[in-house]
């Protein structure tokens, strides 16, 4: 497998309780078992990748996660507080954001209405009073400009703010996609291939916007990817899924050298 050479350093990084705990989920669909007895522990403040082959129940563990699937069996710890049962809108509420393999935005939009849609959790105002935009319902939509102009100006797409999505390059959507998570003001990110389809240059900027979006903005990040070479550059800890098992968990080093990881993903001969 080809594994891309990206070299970033990571400095004065400490992590503290668990921001997430998976424990012993199930995930089952009919008689296709998507997720076995998974269980794992994302460190608050670290970037965490899963990784494994295909259909090895990586989305479905990041969909059990954000609440798009119910698993059977297990439980799900946000921030000390199971939220097994709660919808997804409850989940982003606390503070879990997502992005999608495959691009979830609304492209007949522009780029900044994308952005602001990704806000609407922290606007209180009723839609009497923000179709009025007086008062409170003003102050809330100048406050929330601002910080989407923060955005804008960290993922440098102030050339494309007034553009319709469906317009963009897939490089762009995929850029924009993270900003409208980040609009969410998320604790935990979850970025499901975020670098998909990307060329090299695209992959990089990606790469150096996850760290800053974990050092700078300090949002946890739970990470699938399948280029090795950004994984064990980037990420703190790995989980390796194999047919909806969990067969191996550490550092990358670890990760790298564990036997029956080689065997089911990276190949014998890979080097990373």
């Amino acid at each position: 497998m080809a594994c891309t050479a990206f070299r970033f350093l990571r400095f004065g990084t400490h992590y503290y309780m668990a921001i997430l705990e998976v424990r012993n989920v199930s995930l089952h669909f009919g008689g296709v078992n998507a997720l076995t007895d998974v269980s794992l522990s994302v460190q608050d403040g670290e970037i965490f990748a899963i990784i494994g082959p295909n259909g090895a129940g990586k989305t479905s563990l990041l969909n059990s996660i954000s609440g798009l699937y119910r698993p059977q069996k297990g439980s799900i710890l946000f921030d000390g507080k199971d939220i097994s049962h709660l919808p997804t809108h409850k989940r982003a509420q606390l503070g879990i954001a997502r992005t999608f393999q495959n691009i979830e935005l609304f492209k007949g939009m522009t780029t900044l209405d994308n952005l602001m849609l990704g806000s609407h959790n922290h606007l209180k105002a009723g839609a009497l009073l923000g179709g009025i935009y007086y008062g409170f319902a003003e102050k809330e939509e100048i406050r929330e400009r601002k910080f989407i102009e923060d955005i804008i100006d960290f993922l440098e797409i102030e050339s494309i703010r007034n553009k319709v999505v469906g317009t963009l390059s897939y490089g762009l959507q995929k850029r924009l996609e993270i900003g409208r998570a980040l609009a969410l003001r998320p604790k935990l990110i979850l970025m499901d291939e975020p670098m998909a389809g990307m060329n090299m240059e695209e992959k990089e900027d990606i790469a150096r916007f996850i760290i800053d979006i974990n050092e700078e903005w300090d949002i946890t990040v739970v990470l699938i990817e399948h280029d090795m070479g950004v994984v064990m550059d980037i990420s703190n800890r790995v989980c390796v899924l194999d047919f909806g098992i969990k067969i191996a968990e550490g550092s990358p080093d670890e990760v790298k050298r564990n036997r029956r990881v080689i065997e089911a993903y990276l190949g014998q001969e890979a080097e990373v």
